[in-house]
């Protein structure tokens, strides 16, 4: 499964929102806060990597993540990692994860917690 991008309609959101209100939800938060980025020292959640999360009635989750840049070493490898952290979670059926693009990554998707931990706050 892929995120289209072409066929949104101006001022639509690229990216869908997540299942917030799922009580599977700030469970799979803290799973994906256990995978890191090995280039940096910060988890993919609070470096802004992680688009969505959608859990649908089923508790099948779809995950939208993308990375700091195309060319990261661990491009193949990450999107697993993930898929990996969430799916052994207690209710969650199954898990797709797809890398995306667009929008693509900055430096103001970190959170607070990545500022202070990479030292720019």
């Amino acid at each position: 499964m892929s995120v289209e991008t072409e066929n949104k309609a101006e001022g639509e959101p690229i990216i869908g929102p997540s299942s917030e209100d799922h009580p599977l939800y700030p469970e799979i938060v803290e799973a994906c806060r256990t995978v890191y980025d090995p280039e940096i020292p910060v988890n993919i959640y609070d470096l802004g990597l992680v688009y969505r999360i959608a859990i649908d009635e089923e508790s099948a989750v779809t995950i939208d993540m993308t990375l700091t840049a195309p060319g990261c070493p661990v491009a193949g490898e990450m999107p697993g990692w993930l898929a990996e952290a969430v799916e052994p979670l207690p209710g969650v059926k199954h898990v797709d994860v797809n890398l995306v693009w667009d929008p693509p990554w900055t430096m103001d998707k970190l959170s607070d917690e990545a500022r202070l931990e990479l030292g720019f706050m």
